[in-house]
């Protein structure tokens, strides 16, 4: 009984801080179209070398990850290479929501310029529960249960190299019973047609 349990997860959202934080803008939100709500969460990966820490902006519609940045640590200006990416591989134009946890990351400077240079409203968790953010952290767990990032990796080089083919994987070869058995990358491309 004296023998303290072991902590389970590593904490990668350090939401106590003075920053800005913004209101939860898509919880009564029934998303139509790609682009219109991403989400974004970071969780760690396990080396040998130590942690690596890995950031997801999805798409909420397609289920498609539009960018993704892993990094040493859990720096805005490692973090935010992720949201620059998924600018970076945007179809469509219309207004869109980045919806996160209220993490230091993306209340940071860096962060929110890129939302403010690219219209893009920013929209956070209110009470800390991890349910509204449910998609960004199911997609954590989808990359680590169903592509091996869940498990001890040898090195720092290899959890970046197997998270790059899992992505790859996911987004254009996995099919999603929610999407009725299509992939993120067609369902994004068949609506990103119809909508731009």
């Amino acid at each position: 009984m004296l023998i303290l349990p072991k902590r389970r997860y590593i904490q990668t959202t350090m939401s106590k801080h003075w920053l800005r934080k913004y209101p939860n803008l898509v919880k009564d939100i029934v998303v139509k179209r790609p682009d219109e709500v991403w989400v974004s969460d970071i969780t760690y990966l396990k080396t040998d070398e130590g942690n690596c820490y890995l950031n997801m902006v999805t798409d909420a519609y397609s289920r498609k990850i539009m960018g993704y940045a892993i990094a040493d640590n859990m720096e805005a200006a490692q973090m935010k290479l992720a949201f620059q990416m998924a600018v970076k591989n945007r179809k469509n134009k219309h207004p869109l929501i980045h919806h996160s946890d209220r993490g230091l990351q993306y209340c940071s400077a860096e962060y929110v310029s890129i939302a403010n240079e690219y219209q893009i409203k920013m929209s956070m968790t209110e009470n800390g529960d991890p349910y509204e953010n449910a998609l960004a952290e199911r997609m954590n767990r989808t990359m680590k249960e169903e592509f091996g990032l869940g498990t001890v990796l040898k090195s720092k080089l290899h959890a970046k190299l197997l998270t790059e083919e899992a992505i790859d994987l996911y987004n254009n070869y996995r099919p999603h019973l929610s999407l009725k058995m299509k992939t993120p990358q067609c369902v994004y491309k068949q609506k990103s047609q119809l909508h731009t």
